[in-house]
């Protein structure tokens, strides 16, 4: 990804499993932050939630939002990005969030019954170390 600095990529990589911070803004204006799980398509960070949810809400609303992704490994290594939400997509969705559980813990993701999934593709624009 092009915003992000070479030595940062590491975070980007399955291995890693560093989380991010997902901020969202919700209807008043306020920040509303979320610890997700995350990969790459290595032009997007993708990130997946169930349909309904706050974060789900205030992405189709308003699709700016900012993300810091942390070394699990050592926590004040961190970078954040900023971008726009230019996808959200319910195909292929379950898959992606059993892909994620798989890499943070090691088997699929138990879906409750009745829930939708939804994938979201964030393009990043700009980044801070």
């Amino acid at each position: 990804m092009k915003v992000i600095p070479e030595e940062f990529h590491d975070l980007l990589e399955d291995k890693t499993r560093a989380f991010a911070f997902l901020a969202t803004t919700m209807p008043d204006g306020r920040p509303q932050v979320t610890p997700v799980w995350f990969n790459t398509d290595g032009e997007h960070i993708l990130v997946n939630s169930a349909e309904g949810r706050v974060k789900d809400a205030n992405m189709r609303a308003r699709p700016d939002v900012s993300l810091t992704l942390m070394d699990l490994a050592e926590p004040y290594r961190y970078y954040q990005v900023r971008g726009r939400v230019v996808e959200i997509t319910k195909e292929g969705a379950a898959e992606h969030i059993h892909a994620l559980s798989r890499k943070y813990h090691g088997h699929d993701y138990s879906i409750p019954e009745g829930q939708q999934r939804v994938t979201y593709k964030v393009l990043p624009e700009n980044s801070v170390g």
